[in-house]
């Protein structure tokens, strides 16, 4: 599957992805205990970025009730995990974005990340150099 990001003539095709997407983004935002309007804001912000949805309220409703009655992460990582390289890094850019737009990340925060890099094969430097540009961005 070919993603590509902030085109939408290339937007996802198949609503279970960007559903998985929005799950696994809305589950970085909750997992602090502090689901905020501005993570709510870069959810909406990245999902209208990667889809011609018109009903992205709806969406973030489902992904809300998904992410809420899962228990298990790699329920929204199996087909990122086929996406190619860069369509992953973009995710876990966005993902970061979620995590570091109160300026910190915590332990279950960063936690998250590192289990992320392992389902999405992506390796520890390369979460490391996106944490540190993101960080770089905000300040």
């Amino acid at each position: 599957m070919i993603l590509k990001f902030f085109n939408k003539e290339n937007s996802l095709d198949n609503d279970t992805d960007l559903l998985n997407v929005a799950c696994l983004m809305i589950h970085a935002a909750k997992i602090d205990e502090n689901y905020t309007d501005k993570e709510k804001k870069i959810i909406k912000e990245t999902l209208n970025k990667l889809s011609n949805n018109e009903d992205l309220d709806k969406l973030i409703s489902e992904a809300e009730t998904k992410e809420s009655d899962s228990n298990h992460i790699q329920d929204f990582t199996k087909n990122i995990k086929a996406m190619d390289r860069n369509d992953k890094i973009e995710i876990i850019k966005n993902i970061w974005s979620i995590i570091l737009s109160d300026g910190t990340s915590d332990m279950y925060e960063e936690n998250l990340m590192r289990r992320l890099a392992g389902l999405l094969y992506v390796d520890a430097k390369t979460m490391g150099d996106i944490k540190l540009d993101i960080l770089t961005k905000i300040k």
